[in-house]
């Protein structure tokens, strides 16, 4: 059978045709994927902008909170058990009803988490009277004394405002002249501390002493229980520099929220009189946080701790205070699948309770 010639022409006028419809459909695929992804990106910036409202409003419950628990309650303390801790007492019918968690706004929610600084110590309280504190935090992470000499001398380096080394210290030289590939030169601080992430820029602290294993950082490397001097007495030490000190407090420590692990670094106390300490404000359940906590309403009560010695209890009690003044709110925020964090520390005017500012807010 022989072809007509006019078909060839035909036959390459529809190969090209096909081409084109070809080319068409890739482009207006291109291009409704382009759209989707321009689409979803336009959303996600606006759950971006009202996720971060969500937050904002996550702290101003908490401070709402921390006032009307001022104003509700006749407790001249603050403890684990009350609302603003997630704990059942401390409310009225101002405070019964609300919850920390999943809170619903238009259409997001949001929960949070308020913890008080004054559990810890405040890391600038640290000097050359007070170092042992430092090197019994160390001593109890199972640091070596050659190590901790040189982290509490580099400590000292850090927040003087002098340029000359400690016996085991670091100055800005070494920190500028350090000759590793990669590392950035920086200078000593020479003054306090306002981020407690700056300890991990002084010689000798490493990411496992610093974070051990802080909830603040689960996928940080954890320091063995058995490298505590400690370990053996049944008592918990800290995990972390992180779990035992802040840089943002007011110096005091709360007897009714400071952990085991805080309470032992206080010099006159072990860390079975800490424990004891803990096991007399847990009540019958041994449990902080429940309802039959039975707070201290003055430091002077720790004369009645089983086994604290009495001739001590005086020289103890300038460390301590019942109240608490700086509040660290993690807010959860939701919208559908997309979530995000935020941290805010606020501060409560000692002279005006009720006074609640934000000293900061972030997101992490």
């Amino acid at each position: 059978m022989k072809i007509s010639p006019n078909t060839q022409p035909r036959g390459i006028a529809l190969v090209i045709v096909m081409i084109v419809i070809l080319v068409l459909a890739i482009i207006a695929g291109g291009f409704a994927y382009s759209m989707k992804v321009e689409t979803k990106l336009a959303r996600n910036t606006s759950f971006e902008s009202d996720l971060e409202w969500l937050g904002r409003s996550g702290v101003e419950f908490a401070r709402y909170i921390l006032v009307q628990h001022l104003n509700v309650t006749t407790e001249p303390w603050d403890s684990l058990n009350q609302k603003w801790a997630g704990g059942p007492m401390g409310t009225n019918e101002v405070l019964e009803t609300i919850s920390l968690e999943n809170n619903e706004l238009g259409e997001g929610t949001f929960s949070i988490k308020i913890t008080d600084l004054e559990r810890k110590f405040n890391i600038n309280m640290v000097n050359e009277r007070t170092i042992p504190l430092l090197q019994q935090a160390l001593a109890l992470l199972g640091v070596s004394p050659g190590d901790s000499s040189v982290i509490t001398d580099s400590f000292l380096d850090w927040i003087d405002p002098d340029d000359d080394p400690h016996l085991s210290g670091t100055e800005s030289r070494e920190y500028t002249s350090n000759p590793n590939p990669g590392f950035t030169p920086y200078v000593a601080k020479n003054g306090p501390i306002d981020d407690l992430a700056e300890l991990l820029m002084i010689r000798g602290v490493t990411p496992e002493i610093f974070w051990g294993s802080s909830e603040a950082n689960r996928n940080q490397p954890t320091l063995l229980a058995s490298a505590s001097p400690f370990a053996g007495l049944g008592v918990g030490g800290p995990s972390g520099l992180a779990d035992v000190f802040t840089g943002l407090s007011v110096g005091t420590i709360n007897l009714n929220t400071a952990p085991a692990q805080v309470l032992q670094l206080v010099p006159g106390l072990d860390p079975l009189l800490a424990q004891a300490i803990v096991t007399t404000r847990a009540g019958w359940d041994g449990t902080d946080g429940t309802e039959d906590d039975v707070p201290f309403r003055s430091p002077g009560e720790i004369i009645n701790v089983p086994g604290l010695p009495r001739p001590i209890v005086q020289q103890l009690v300038g460390n301590f205070s019942t109240r608490s003044f700086t509040f660290e709110v993690l807010v959860d925020a939701r919208i559908n699948q997309y979530t995000r964090q935020f941290v805010a520390v606020l501060r409560r005017n000692p002279g005006n309770p009720r006074d609640v500012q934000t000293l900061y807010f972030h997101w992490k």
